[in-house]
This record gives C-alpha cells, sequence and structure tokens, in this order.
C-alpha cells in the first residue's frame, strides 16, 4: 500500500488490553487504614483527568459515576473504569487514587485518516465502501472495524466465496490518526455442483430444476451467479418449489428439508430438497352459494362456467389456486356492477379423499364496512405519485377490498419501475377505515446498448439503442435505435403514454425508416413509416388497437439488363414496372388476445392476433391488407416436452392501383428450409429470377423442444419441426422482354422438416436449425442451416 510507512497492527487484541491499576492499598498512608474495612475504601475531594484530547473531562466523570464526596470501594472503582471504556471512546483507562485526588489516565481511540481495501478484485472499493459503517474523520472502534469485516465476509459469500477472510488492520499516522486497512483474501467461489431431489415421483430432478432461482454449475459458471449457495435464495426456491406443485394440483406437497454438505474437496456443495409430492387432486362440485337476498346463484354460477372447471375425460379440471383466485374475482366484479359493495367471497372446500377431488362452495355474503381513507406512497424519489396510484382501481373513500389492493400491488411490481414494492394496510382513523401504504424504491429504468448481431440471411450487423421505460418519472416509455448489417440499414424511434388522458388507453408513435441493399435480391429498397396508435383492453386478456398509417416505399436499382438483346439479361418487367416511389395513407386495428402465462392453465397458452389496414386516405393506391396469427404452445409428459403449433396467413385485396415486391408478402422467417426470398412466383424468363412474392400466404408451422438427456447444465435442448405453406397471386404476371403472360402465381405448397438444437448460453439463447425440403419447386433457393445469434454488450 503507497504511502504507509507504519508498522501495521491487528485490530482487535492490541485494543482489548486495559491497564487498571488500583493502587488502594499502596498509595494510602498507613495511619489511613487502621484496620482492613478502611483498607478497602477511601475518600476523595478531587478528581484529575490526564490523556484526554477530544472528550470533555465532564463526560468522563459522568460515564465513571463517581461523585467527590462518595465513599468508594475497590468494586466500584473497577465499575468506573468498566463505564468508561463501555463508552466505546478510550482505548485504555487506569483510575488510581494519590491521597484524596482520583487520578483517572485515558487514552482516546485515533481518529480514523482514511480507509482502503486490499486484495479485493470480485468485489470494487466503492461497493465495498456502501457496506462498511467505519468513516474517515470519525472515532475508530474495534468492534466496529470487526463488525465491518463480517459485513464485507457476507458480502463474498453471497458471491459463493465461503472461504473469503477479512481482518481489519491499522497504521498508526501523527495525532492519534490511524488509517484502517482490511486485508481480504478472496478465495475460490464453491459452486453449487449437482442440485438433487428425494421423494419425487411425478417430475424428475431435471425438470425440477427449472423451476429453481438457484442452479447448478454449468459450463458458464464464470458468469452465472445463481450457481452459487446463497440462503435466502433456498428460502425462496421452496416457496417457488410448493407453487409449481400445488398450481398442478398437489394440495399437500411440503419440502421437508433442503440440505447443502460440502464435497470431499471442499470446492462445491451438494443441495438436496426432501420433498413429499402427495396426491394430485381435481375439481369435483362447483357451486355457489350466499346469505344474501339479492344475489341470484344461478347467474353467478354463470360467470364462472365456460372453461373455469370444465370436466374432461379424466373428471375435473385439476386443481390449482389460480383457478379458484379467478373465479373469486369475477364474482366480486359482478357483485361492483350490480352495486353491491362490502361483498365477500368465501372458498369453502371439501376433501373427498377417495375420489381425490375437492368440491369448492364459493360463499358469497357481506364483508365489514371498511372504506379507504387514502393512499401513501413513499421512495419514489424519480416516479411520480400518479404513475403508482393509477394501478389501483379503488381511490379514497371507495370501499376496501383486499383482494384489489394485493392485485394492485402485483400491477405495481409488474411496471419494473421499482427494486422493491411492498403494499401493506392498516388502521386508519377509526376501525372503519383503511390507509393503503405503499414502500417502493426505485430501479435504473433506462438504458444505453452497442450491439452486434448475426444471421445468415443478413450477416454481420451492428445496432445502438436507447431506450427510457420510465421518462421523466411519467411512466411513459421512449426507444430509439440504429441498426446495420450487410444487407440492410434501419433506424427507429417510439413513444408510448400508457395512461392517455388519465385511462386505461396507452397512446404511442412508432416511426421508422429502413434502406434495403440484399444480395439476396437485384433491386434495393427505401420505406418510411409514421404511425400513431390507441390500444386499450377489451376483455381480461384481449386488446385492441387502431392506428393511423402514413408511409412511403420506394423501388430503386431494378437491373434493366439490355434492352437491345432480344432475350433480355436484367430483372422481370414486372419489377420494372413497379419501380418508382409510392405514398400510402390509412387506417387499421388489430384485435390480440394471449392467454399465455396468465391462462388457467399453466401448461398450456394460445394467442391469436387479427389486422387490417384499410389504405386509401389519400396517397398514390387504395387496398385491403389483413393478417392472422394463431399460435398455441402446451407442455406434456410432466412438463419435459414443449409442443409448439402456429398458423399464419395473409391478403392483400387492391382497389385501386397494383401491388409492387414491397408491398407483397414472401415466406421470409415464416418457413424455414428455404432462404430469403428464396421461394414464391417469379418470372422464369429473365437472368435475374428474383422472387417477386405474392398477394396472398398461409403457412402452418409445428415444433416439439425436448430434452436430450444430456446434463442441465449445460443448457442444450433438442427439437424437431415440420413447415409448410405458400405464397401466391400476382396481380401482374406479365413477365419476359415481351410482356407476356407467363409468370407462373399459383398456390404451390413447400414444406420442410428439420431437426433443432437450443443452447442457452450466457449470450442469449441460440437456435440451431438443420433442414431439409420435402416439397419445392426447380427454382427455389434452399438452405439447409440456419443460425441465429444477438448478443448485448
Amino acid at each position: 500500500m503507497v504511502g504507509f510507512v507504519n508498522k501495521t497492527h491487528k485490530v482487535m487484541r492490541p485494543f482489548q488490553r486495559l491497564s487498571v491499576m488500583l493502587m488502594l492499598g499502596v498509595a494510602l498512608p498507613v495511619t489511613a487504614l487502621p484496620n482492613m474495612a478502611v483498607a478497602q475504601s477511601f475518600r476523595f475531594t478531587s478528581v484529575e483527568i490526564e490523556g484526554n484530547q477530544r472528550v470533555d473531562a465532564s463526560t468522563i466523570l459522568t460515564y465513571a459515576g463517581i461523585a467527590r464526596g462518595q465513599t468508594v470501594s475497590a468494586a466500584q472503582v473497577n465499575d468506573a473504569t468498566q463505564n468508561i471504556l463501555n463508552s466505546g471512546l478510550f482505548e485504555s483507562v487506569e483510575i488510581a487514587p494519590r491521597g484524596n485526588t482520583l487520578v483517572i489516565k485515558v487514552i482516546e481511540y485515533p481518529t480514523v485518516n482514511r480507509i482502503d481495501f486490499q486484495g479485493n478484485k470480485r468485489i470494487k472499493d466503492e461497493d465495498l465502501n456502501t457496506l462498511v459503517q467505519s468513516r474517515s474523520r470519525r472515532v475508530f472502534t474495534p468492534s466496529l472495524a470487526e463488525s465491518d469485516a463480517a459485513l464485507i465476509t457476507e458480502a463474498y459469500r453471497q458471491q459463493g466465496r465461503l472461504a473469503a477472510t477479512v481482518e481489519p488492520k491499522i497504521i498508526r499516522r501523527s495525532d492519534n490518526r490511524v488509517d484502517l486497512v482490511f486485508e481480504i483474501t478472496e478465495g475460490r467461489v464453491v459452486e453449487i455442483e449437482r442440485l438433487s431431489f428425494i421423494g419425487n415421483s411425478e417430475f424428475n430432478d431435471r425438470r425440477l430444476r427449472r423451476v429453481l432461482e438457484t442452479k447448478q454449475a454449468g459450463i458458464f459458471r464464470q458468469v452465472i451467479s445463481n450457481d452459487t449457495l446463497v440462503e435466502d435464495r433456498i428460502e425462496f426456491d421452496k416457496q417457488v418449489l410448493r407453487d409449481f406443485y400445488q398450481s398442478r394440483g398437489y394440495v399437500d406437497f411440503q419440502v421437508q428439508a433442503a440440505n447443502s454438505e460440502l464435497t470431499r474437496t471442499r470446492d462445491g456443495f451438494l443441495v438436496t430438497f426432501n420433498v413429499q409430492e402427495g396426491q394430485q387432486f381435481r375439481f369435483g362440485e362447483v357451486f355457489v352459494s350466499s346469505d344474501l337476498d339479492e344475489i341470484d346463484t344461478a347467474e353467478y354460477e354463470n360467470a364462472i362456467s365456460g372453461g373455469l372447471f370444465s370436466r374432461g375425460a379424466e373428471g375435473g379440471r385439476v386443481y390449482s389456486p389460480s383457478v379458484v383466485e379467478n373465479a373469486i374475482a369475477r364474482l366480486e366484479r359482478l357483485a361492483i356492477a350490480q352495486g353491491l359493495n362490502f361483498v365477500r367471497v368465501e372458498p369453502r372446500i371439501t376433501r373427498n379423499d377417495r375420489d381425490l377431488t375437492l368440491d369448492l362452495e364459493l360463499f358469497v355474503t357481506r364483508g365489514d364496512r371498511i372504506f379507504v381513507e387514502r393512499i401513501d406512497i413513499e421512495g419514489n424519489s424519480t416516479t411520480l405519485d400518479r404513475v403508482v396510484r393509477r394501478q389501483f382501481k379503488v381511490v379514497e373513500g371507495d370501499p376496501f377490498n383486499a383482494r384489489e389492493i394485493r392485485e394492485s400491488a402485483e400491477r405495481i411490481r409488474a411496471l419494473g419501475f421499482f427494486t422493491n414494492a411492498d403494499v401493506q394496510a392498516r388502521e386508519g382513523s377509526g376501525p372503519d377505515q383503511v390507509i393503503v401504504d405503499v414502500d417502493v424504491e426505485e430501479a435504473p429504468t433506462g438504458s444505453l446498448g452497442f450491439g452486434a448481431s448475426f444471421s445468415v440471411d443478413s450477416g454481420i450487423g451492428f445496432n445502438i439503442t436507447f431506450s427510457e421505460r420510465n421518462f421523466l418519472g411519467r411512466g411513459q416509455s421512449l426507444a430509439f435505435d440504429v441498426n446495420t448489417t450487410d444487407s440492410a440499414q434501419s433506424l427507429g424511434f417510439s413513444f408510448v403514454e400508457p395512461a392517455f388522458l388519465g385511462r386505461d388507453v396507452a397512446f404511442g408513435i412508432n416511426t421508422s425508416f429502413r434502406l434495403t441493399e440484399s444480395e439476396f435480391t437485384d433491386y434495393d429498397t427505401k420505406r418510411g413509416n409514421f404511425s400513431p396508435f390507441l390500444e386499450f383492453p377489451v376483455s381480461e386478456r384481449g386488446r385492441l388497437q387502431a392506428r393511423y398509417t402514413l408511409a412511403y416505399d420506394e423501388l430503386l436499382n431494378v437491373d434493366t439488363g439490355d434492352d437491345d438483346d432480344a432475350t433480355d439479361t436484367g430483372s422481370s418487367f414486372v419489377l420494372r414496372e413497379e419501380e418508382g416511389f409510392n405514398w400510402t395513407s390509412g387506417v387499421g386495428y388489430t384485435y390480440e388476445y394471449d392467454s399465455r402465462d396468465v391462462g388457467l392453465n399453466p401448461n398450456a397458452g394460445v394467442l391469436l392476433r387479427f389486422s387490417q389496414d384499410l389504405m386509401g386516405l389519400g396517397g398514390d393506391r387504395r387496398f385491403v391488407r389483413s393478417t392472422l396469427l394463431m399460435a398455441a404452445e402446451a407442455k406434456v409428459l410432466n412438463d419435459e416436452v414443449t409442443l409448439r403449433a402456429e398458423l399464419e396467413a395473409g391478403s392483400l385485396n387492391f382497389i385501386t392501383g397494383g401491388s409492387t415486391v414491397i408491398d407483397r408478402f414472401n415466406l421470409n422467417g415464416k418457413i424455414r428450409g428455404f432462404e430469403s426470398s428464396g421461394v414464391g412466383p417469379r418470372d422464369l424468363n429473365v437472368t435475374n429470377q428474383d422472387a417477386l412474392g405474392g398477394e396472398n400466404f398461409a403457412v402452418a408451422r409445428f415444433e416439439a423442444e425436448f430434452p436430450l438427456g444430456l446434463p442441465e447444465e449445460y443448457g442444450i435442448r433438442g427439437g424437431v419441426f415440420y413447415d409448410v405453406g405458400s405464397v401466391w397471386g400476382l396481380s401482374n404476371t406479365a413477365g419476359g422482354p415481351a410482356g407476356l403472360d407467363l409468370i407462373d402465381d399459383s398456390m404451390r405448397v413447400r414444406s420442410a422438416i428439420g431437426v433443432s438444437i437450443f443452447w442457452t448460453t450466457a449470450i442469449g439463447p441460440l437456435r440451431f436449425n438443420f433442414s431439409e425440403a420435402l416439397q419445392k419447386e426447380e427454382y427455389d433457393n434452399e438452405q439447409s442451416f440456419d443460425l441465429t445469434i444477438s448478443t448485448r454488450f
């Protein structure tokens, strides 16, 4: 350590040295000791304090607790010494009587000149400074230094460095000052070598490990921190396991123990969860009852029908607490819609062990008349109060609903603006009043990213992105990006206000510009787009977006070939006629229904998206563009295998004008096994047989993802897929140099099969596709391998 010249001293034992010399029988005159009782006590008339520089003499006397003229015993002198030492201000204390004078000699603790850390590489000095309580220009105390060392050790323990040691030492300086040095030996990371389970039969270890936040060490152990042992994370994993099993009907599931032990070489942990699964239960009889005359139980039972508790071949739906919560929420919303306040729905469950079913009675009753007095928000130093407050559907003066408060808390956490959001209700000014306290901790919401990407189609690319999810603390999102690859350059800007005019309506603006110079085509394109929109919910999981679009597109640099050559070596006459620019203007909408991750079935989800754009409010052409996407995903065989199916289709219908290759559909990214612009109608009578696209397309994709039996820490899974589809239809089929009707734009089906390797890496998920085309045309361009990788740094 540069500049330290004095000898370094350890902190604890030298500072615990106490010099307490009580010379009671030596310092007093013999005449003052006529008997033993007198020798054990004395009385003084004055006090002298030596060695104090910062601490006032009266303060020291107060700590001593001895008054002038008081008869003092040896035990009281010892107590006075301990009292002064316990103040934490002195390194040593010595009390000695000199005749009628009590002399108190002290050595004050030095002040901290500076704090330094040595040996640390994994944790930076500034981070360690925020941990320790010792501060420069404050009095040094050994106990505080030891406490700081323990805090630093715990910080290393959280990183899995259980062998880390921290030793506080001091270096003496002039004027009773010291430099406080924490000598750190970081040690090696002790990772979790194996996560295993005892007592599980329905789900194997590999499936349960995917549930846990804690991970076992893998090939990316140098950059993944979740493979270290953290006690708090283990406790969280216990709750995650309970939620996983209970959502699948195992209501008796318990984590009986979670044990961790060091390996023999003491370089890794073996963590074992001892679980008891129990039996899987299904819903039995489900009905609604009430003690309120205004409740029509048949109407309320109808409100929770339609799939919530539907019965299949094996009986009722597998029991899940989320299904019960969803049913209760529906009934409470129905009661509020009918003007019934303070209604509470109590779930009453009857267990039938014989047939492993749970009968559910939803009892609708009147709750206590409690009102929301106020909502207090603290900790939001950046985010405005109204951003948090609008997550509540209740306001001051409304009836209190505990379920609504819990849902509001979840919505606050889902914003992503806070590292922690705690919502609690407490009694207000009266027993019928409740105050809702919201305590949040701000999280960083902005990011500036520099990235690189690679794909077989686009080659190497670079991008710069800036995003802010909580612009000016208003909850607005702002994003800007610049992307460039070997074949395209693009700019994009977007802005979204999620609560337009204070309502659950999002207002946003999307703008973009894109220039393509693809090696797969003999022409270039330019496209610009300006699109403001409004988006709002229309059902529990459905949303509708309405938008206006002003677009500019240009087809340029089409190869015209040699006009004197009768056979023509350029591009199709279709492309030549389409070269130029167009303005389009119109309105559109998108409806989306999404039950993935939030549906009633934790193992399945569906996505439905339908869009239409009606262009013709000004501009050069009038047409209708329609697209449809339907997707479903389900996990089978105890969640080991994931099945996915997607159907996508689109259609262009022109009223005036004609389509261009920029408008028309292609199957890029929609069907595997073929190159970009590798399928579809094309002019075979010219040299540049570019795919012309089509005004209609339809594609179906099916795939399965499954484990390969490799160690889970490798993060490698396998998959198979089958894609089938077609793109067809042209308004102008006059190709070739003579402009004859020569282009085949009929619906010709293409299909491909393949296998995939999914690899979860530290830089993101990678996917390797190995494809083989089954149905194709001679002029199609196949692609047997595809890899997509994207990394941000």
